[in-house]
């Protein structure tokens, strides 16, 4: 599905698949994107931090190519639902500002940091203040947002000095409907289920 998206970006000139697996090498080339090199394995463990992932590919990529790569867009397969639009708003949204980075959120409001507790003596304190009672969680302010995992928008300049995002930072803001990060079984099933839904609306038309 990021393939997919990917290559109906009206911006994206180079686009590639990183990657240590050779099953998902194929599948990425069955798809129409070009894995030119295998990611080596320290670099593809569940502790590998996206950076190194990201810089890496960089160098990689400015060898192979035989020129340099400004700006890095990095698309992670887990948000299976950003579309082309998604990632080419994201890009315009980048250009326009020159930001250090453009990151794609979501409102998160059932992850509102004032429902975050801790655990003191066996009773739950707040983490950062007291939740107000009766009050619904779409009307506590201010509105609360997170990373979807969907959209990243990268200047070269700070991945080569190990900085990721980089400050400011700009977001893109995506519904709730596309922004599913799967992240646990649960999210699996989620993404499965609208897949199918997806798919059953298409065939009705």
């Amino acid at each position: 599905y990021t393939i997919q998206a990917a290559l109906g970006s009206r911006y994206i000139k180079r686009f590639i698949v990183s990657t240590d697996d050779k099953e998902i090498a194929e599948i990425s080339n069955k798809w129409g994107a070009d894995v030119p090199y295998l990611r080596p394995p320290d670099l593809a463990t569940d502790t590998t931090k996206a950076i190194t992932v990201v810089k890496h590919a960089l160098l990689e990529m400015e060898k192979i190519d035989n020129k340099e790569y400004s700006v890095i867009v990095y698309l992670e397969p887990p948000a299976p639902f950003k579309t082309s639009e998604d990632i080419d708003a994201s890009i315009k949204l980048f250009f326009k500002h020159n930001p250090a980075s453009v990151v794609s959120v979501n409102e998160a409001n059932q992850f509102h940091p004032i429902l975050m507790k801790k655990i003191v003596d066996n009773r739950l304190k707040p983490i950062w203040k007291n939740e107000p009672e009766g009050v619904p969680r779409q009307m506590y302010k201010p509105t609360n947002y997170m990373r979807n995992g969907a959209v990243y928008i990268l200047k070269k300049e700070n991945i080569l000095n190990n900085i990721f995002y980089g400050d400011p930072i700009l977001p893109y803001i995506m519904p709730d409907d596309r922004s599913i990060c799967i992240d646990s079984m649960l999210d699996w099933y989620t993404a499965e289920a609208m897949i199918r839904s997806k798919t059953e609306e298409k065939q009705d038309l």
